[in-house]
């Protein structure tokens, strides 16, 4: 078996992961593709893409499935990733840094949906 894991997902879902990918490429300077990269096993990509699933949980308080969905990736792997942020939210100043991306990411999906002309 070869392909992919994939399971259709809303755009909106698409669109919240997106954004968290972006929140933490802005903050981390690492860039969204180098996160999508999935050779980058160790590597400081790595790490940013975990702290993108994990700020996807937490910020919009969805399952770690519904996360995995999103991110075309199976429930173990997000699972391992939030372990991963967790252990690290120890340290005080990633826990505040965390809770300041939180935050904006909240902020911006509860904002008013700007209606654009067509």
């Amino acid at each position: 078996m070869t392909e992919a894991y994939r399971v259709p997902v809303t755009e909106t879902d698409r669109i919240r992961a997106a954004l968290a990918v972006q929140l933490i490429a802005a903050a981390t300077g690492v860039s969204a593709e180098r996160m999508a990269a999935r050779r980058n096993r160790g590597s400081r990509a790595c790490r940013a893409r975990w702290l993108a699933l994990y700020l996807t949980h937490v910020a919009f308080g969805w399952p770690l499935e519904r996360v995995g969905h999103a991110f075309g990736l199976n429930r173990a792997t997000v699972s391992a990733a939030c372990r991963w942020v967790e252990d690290e939210r120890d340290h005080p100043a990633l826990d505040v840094w965390l809770d300041r991306l939180e935050a904006c990411a909240r902020d911006i999906c509860d904002a008013p949906v700007c209606d654009l002309p067509a």
